[in-house]
């Protein structure tokens, strides 16, 4: 995470108070977490922090645009992501990150790398299924999207199996 050097924010000199950092994300990010869906990526991290005398309220807030494949056609398209995360940071006698909302580093730290955070703040926040918008509203013109619309499962067809079965069930009722 060498690479990630520009996520280190140095607390020992901050005075104490709120401190805003601002930091551009883009698809070149993901790739130190070995995370590869965004073909590119626009995203905005606002963080606040704020330095109290034996604690730091640390609050990321994301916006921006993610290019990612579409789950059903694998058409890409731009996907509008936003989040925030609220994060304790406090002292303590070694790092512990056990607990999501808070995080204790070792009392003789310096300075906290913060890009972690920001991965997973951006990665939760996507949807699990990611269906291009083009879908939806009938606009999107594709092969893939032809073939599945002509393999796609009559509503009204019920199949003749089902049928036949209700038909025992029937039968042994009378």
């Amino acid at each position: 995470m060498n690479d990630l050097k520009e996520f280190n924010v140095s607390f020992r000199g901050l005075k104490m108070g709120n401190h805003q950092f601002e930091y551009k994300i883009d698809a070149k990010f993901f790739e130190h977490f070995q995370f590869f869906e965004f073909e590119k990526a626009d995203i905005k991290i606002d963080l606040n922090f704020e330095k109290k005398h034996n604690m730091f309220n640390l609050m990321f807030n994301s916006k921006g645009v993610v290019t990612v494949a579409c789950d059903s056609t694998n058409e890409p398209f731009e996907l509008q992501v936003k989040g925030n995360l609220p994060l304790i940071v406090k002292f303590g006698e070694e790092y512990n990150d056990n607990n999501d909302e808070i995080l204790i580093i070792p009392q003789n730290e310096f300075q906290l790398n913060i890009s972690q955070f920001i991965y997973e703040m951006i990665v939760l926040t996507l949807p699990v299924k990611r269906v291009h918008p083009g879908i939806k509203d009938g606009s999107l013109k594709s092969e893939i999207l032809n073939k599945l619309q002509e393999y796609k499962v009559k509503e009204n067809t019920v199949d003749p199996r089902w049928e036949k079965l209700k038909e025992l069930q029937s039968n042994k009722k009378i």
